[in-house]
């Protein structure tokens, strides 16, 4: 009998780098294998699972609403689709919302509001400016706009209609605005190339310069968004509000959601103009509507806050312990941990046997990326196997 990665290698496309794991059942912030070794689970379905594993708030949301309706299409009007749009503009600085599947889509959606909105107010202008070291997903569009030669180069030729610049650098922005640009989109924190965090002047250099050019300012916070960095959207630490910001991955709690929020100003489309056949489904928004209203009424802002700071005190503790642990980074529960060497798979491989899942964000990096629901005994525990990894390796 063909075990399940030898399945996978027989019908599934290469593309995942899995770690050797089956994983059957969850429950809070750990995980069950197929052998009944169970892990403590701070990757989090990649920020996902901000709830952690089957929440009773969460399944049951699901399990009411898929007793009702799942799926109705955009013709037809459903509650919780409104109700989550209601619950995100009442607590974002955004006024419009249009739900989609995934963060890429929602990305998608946002490069074709922003060139809407450069060909009504700036002359036809359509590009867009990125900064090297981005990520906005994995559709064709959204690779063009990513920072990182590595999940462009196969795909070539590209999209026209993104500038990419030097990170963290208001006059390269500066440099490349020109009569064609209509936006520049950012994430508050890098999170796929190594959780890397911009000092907050960068943000209100960026937001002035938009403002005194006319330009749309894009935050793209399918990481950082629904209380990953501590605060319900990390726009909320930097001192400014953009004009167009992308959801997705927390959102849902695990259940595939994104969303596209505007300003009145940006929020530019006409009927027909966008769509999706799933977007916006009643199961998804139930789950989203929620997850968010958890969020909001059980203090876990707050957890995040307090216990993510623990976390990064404790990884700072490691870093003094261990001369080959160079940095540590991180706001809330979205950390790394960087090296002088490239141990980052050994660190993973090491900490899976001891029961802890972590993320290789880089050959010499990982990234910690726990449910916000996550207490200090559970970070305790995480980092005296980490510590024991470090020691291995």
């Amino acid at each position: 009998m063909s075990t399940w990665p030898e399945i996978e290698k027989k019908y599934f496309m290469p593309v995942f780098k899995r770690q050797p794991i089956v994983l059957v059942r969850g429950e809070g912030v750990r995980v069950w294998d197929e052998n009944g070794k169970r892990y403590l689970d701070f990757v989090g379905g990649w920020a996902v699972n901000c709830l952690g594993h089957a929440h009773p708030v969460l399944v049951n949301a699901l399990r009411e609403q898929a007793g009702k309706l799942i799926q109705v299409s955009n013709q037809f009007y459903t509650i919780p689709q409104l109700q989550l749009a209601e619950l995100l503009v009442q607590h974002s600085c955004l006024d419009r919302v249009f739900f989609g599947n995934s963060g890429a889509e929602a990305n998608e959606g946002a490069f074709k509001l922003a060139r809407k909105y450069g060909r009504i107010h700036l002359n036809g202008a359509y590009e867009i400016i990125t900064v090297t070291g981005s990520f906005h997903g994995r559709t064709i569009a959204a690779i063009a706009a990513t920072g990182q030669h590595k999940f462009q180069d196969p795909f070539v030729p590209l999209p026209n209609g993104f500038i990419n610049v030097e990170y963290e650098s208001i006059e390269a922005i500066r440099a490349a605005t020109n009569k064609l640009t209509c936006a520049v989109m950012l994430e508050p924190i890098q999170g796929e190339s190594g959780v890397n965090i911009p000092c907050t002047a960068y943000f209100k250099q960026v937001r002035e310069w938009c403002d005194e050019r006319g330009l749309l300012l894009i935050l793209d916070e399918i990481q950082t968004g629904v209380g990953r960095t501590g605060t319900l959207f990390a726009y909320e630490q930097l001192g400014i509000e953009p004009d167009i910001m992308t959801l997705a991955k927390g959102l849902g709690g695990g259940v595939p959601i994104g969303a596209l929020l505007a300003k009145e100003k940006a929020s530019v489309f006409s009927q027909g103009e966008h769509g999706s056949t799933f977007g916006g489904n009643p199961l998804a928004c139930a789950a989203g509507y929620a997850v968010m209203r958890y969020i909001l009424e059980n203090g876990i802002l707050e957890n995040v806050r307090k216990t993510g700071a623990y976390l990064m005190e404790k990884l700072e503790a490691l870093k003094s312990t261990f001369p080959f642990v160079t940095e540590v980074r991180g706001r809330g529960f979205l950390c790394a941990l960087e090296f002088d060497r490239e141990i980052a798979d050994a660190v993973v491989a090491s900490c899976n046997e001891l029961g802890l899942l972590i993320n290789r964000v880089k050959p010499n990096a990982l990234r910690f990326m726990p449910p916000l629901i996550t207490t200090k005994a559970e970070v305790d525990e995480a980092i005296e196997i980490l510590r024991k990894a470090l020691l291995r390796v």
